[in-house]
């Protein structure tokens, strides 16, 4: 569904994947393993347009369902380049160990995580200010080492990956369970409020609009004391 012009979410991938249509297609997370087909299709019979023209694909962070359909797509787009922040990278690439969390919930993950992990290498590392397919990258540490928004002044939109949850209804922080360091977190959400955009676009949830700005603001507020 398109949710602003020119931005597209990719129906039935999770977590969620956007499409930025421009003179080359731009996709910001590719979903659990799998979803690349779901991608691909949806640039085919939704935007009658070529799977060789995804330009780029911009990655929030490592995790599993984020960056699942990766693979496929450059497989089907050999020509692209995959951009994520310097922190993530070497977990991408298979050259650093995955973080393991704590208790039953940390097993289950690993064991997840290993078994569907599709490891490539990363073509662009980001930098906090860096600016890649006309975005804005902003370093947002905590869920992740290397977890990065991303800020599209052209439509006042910014994709902020699993730093926040939004049902439509209530606005709240990322899953703590899978966040390396929630102190950090909650300082990201405090740096993003601070930023221009109408509309937020996350991880999993739906879009934050109108006026998301305002009402992350108001939620940051709300946090314990830094």
């Amino acid at each position: 569904m398109e949710i602003v012009p020119g931005i597209h979410q990719v129906d039935g991938v999770n977590g969620n994947s956007y499409i930025l249509v421009r003179d080359g297609l731009v996709v910001i997370d590719t979903g659990l393993p799998g979803s690349g087909k779901t991608i691909l299709a949806y640039i085919r019979n939704t935007l009658n347009r070529e799977p060789s023209e995804i330009a780029t694909i911009v990655l929030t962070h490592f995790h599993t369902d984020h960056v699942g359909g990766t693979k496929m797509l450059k497989a089907a787009a050999p020509g692209l380049k995959i951009a994520i922040h310097e922190a993530d990278a070497a977990y991408v690439a298979g050259t650093r160990p995955l973080p393991r969390y704590p208790g039953l919930r940390g097993i289950a993950l690993d064991l997840f995580a290993r078994l569907m992990t599709r490891k490539f290498p990363p073509d662009i590392l980001l930098k906090d200010g860096d600016r890649i397919a006309r975005l804005s990258c902003v370093h947002l540490p905590g869920h992740t080492p290397g977890s990065a928004g991303f800020l599209d002044a052209e439509t006042g939109t910014l994709f902020a990956g699993d730093l926040l949850r939004w049902d439509g209804t209530t606005l709240s922080e990322g899953p703590a369970g899978f966040t390396i360091d929630i102190a950090s977190s909650r300082n990201s959400i405090r740096k993003i409020a601070s930023l221009p955009f109408e509309t937020l676009l996350i991880g999993h949830g739906k879009p934050l609009r109108p006026r998301a700005a305002a009402k992350v603001r108001e939620f940051a507020g709300s946090l314990p004391a830094a």
